[in-house]
């Protein structure tokens, strides 16, 4: 299926955990006209089926711990209809992410930049989802359904200082605490494994491998927008709009 004829936009928003992902998707739906979110989160396998690791511990990090098949069906499904599966319910907008600290004035005029902007592509929906594996090189059957690949990066100070103040997440049959020592043992070590193909000598808080990503169709935030949550969301905004111009002219 062609670009002109999907009946709508998928914009994948990935990185690692507490990278910004589900504020930047928040955010970006409600400044475009006609956007929705479909959380990765809501794709995970139920309790019981998630992996347990060497340590003992439930590894919800893990490529094993999402449904993919469920996933990938989903997706299809949204560029096929332009619309959610009617049967998916999401958990995920359960979950508590604080306050964005995004200048709402700068929200405002982006909103109205959007609407004004829209023309041709306002009936074409767009969905965002987040993510923290969706452009992994064994996702790569779900990563090239996006139209649009945004990373969003983290050092491991940042993730450890933010996912530790964190006080759980909503499961699918309960609710889960992370562990001690949970950030450095799961879920930056399943990151690092994860995305060290996109990264020089597979150093995640190394440099990038542009022409990997450039071929890839992955736009990273640079890094003057990484500490700026009003920064990234103008950069994110920057790429979906440069993506809908194209998608129109075509």
């Amino acid at each position: 299926m062609s670009d002109s004829q999907n009946k709508a936009v998928l914009v994948g928003v990935s990185g690692v955990s507490s990278s910004g992902k589900t504020t930047l998707a928040r955010l970006l739906r409600d400044i475009l006209p006609n956007a929705f979110i479909l959380h990765e989160d809501d794709f995970y396998k139920t309790d019981q089926e998630i992996p347990v690791n060497k340590d003992g511990v439930q590894d919800w990090d893990c490529l094993e711990s999402l449904d993919l098949e469920a996933l990938e069906k989903a997706l299809d499904f949204i560029k096929t209809h332009g619309q959610s599966p009617p049967d998916l319910e999401s958990k995920e907008d359960k979950n508590a992410v604080g306050e964005s600290g995004v200048d709402k004035q700068r929200v405002a005029e982006l909103k109205d930049q959007a609407h004004k902007n829209s023309g041709a592509t306002s009936e074409v929906p767009i969905f965002i989802i987040d993510g923290f594996l969706l452009f992994s090189q064994e996702m790569q059957h779900i990563r090239d359904l996006f139209d649009v690949k945004l990373f969003l990066r983290a050092n491991h100070k940042t993730v450890k200082q933010r996912r530790e103040a964190r006080s759980g997440y909503v499961t699918l049959e309960g609710f889960w605490e992370d562990p001690p020592g949970y950030v450095d043992s799961v879920v930056w070590a399943n990151y690092a494994k994860d995305h060290a193909f996109l990264f020089e000598d597979g150093d995640v808080e190394g440099k990038l491998k542009e022409e990997l990503c450039q071929r890839l169709g992955i736009d990273t935030a640079p890094q003057a927008v990484q500490s700026s949550m009003t920064a990234c969301v103008d950069w994110a905004y920057t790429k979906i709009s440069d993506h809908l111009s194209k998608r129109a002219a075509k």
